[in-house]
């Protein structure tokens, strides 16, 4: 069975921007066809679920993932960092065998 952890730190945010957006159950991720590297990650708010979602929770917060992107993505964590004025969630996926300089797509 395939995992996916989420950090208390992307937890919080995951809280956060649906708190402030007022609705929403989670946070969905997909992955995409894009960059140099081969696929690139996509977020999205899930605002329903569909019966093939994996979903997975921890610190009360919802991770849905796209059937199609959960081989990819098994194993990974989802945690929410803040480099300098730069704030995002940053994946950290034992699965990637190589990326781009500039970290915004992968090859798996």
């Amino acid at each position: 069975m395939a995992h996916l952890s989420i950090t208390p730190a992307a937890a919080k945010q995951i809280h956060r921007v649906l708190e402030e957006r007022g609705e929403g159950l989670g946070l969905r991720v997909s992955v995409k066809p894009s960059g140099c590297s081969g696929y690139s990650y996509v977020l999205n708010f899930a605002d329903e679920t569909h019966p093939q979602d994996a979903a997975f929770e921890e610190h009360g917060a919802k991770v849905y993932v796209d059937p199609e992107a959960l081989e990819m993505l098994d194993g990974s964590e989802v945690d929410y960092v803040s480099e300098g004025l730069n704030r995002f969630f940053r994946f950290n996926n034992p699965n990637v065998t190589d990326q781009c300089g500039c970290g915004e797509s992968f090859t798996v």
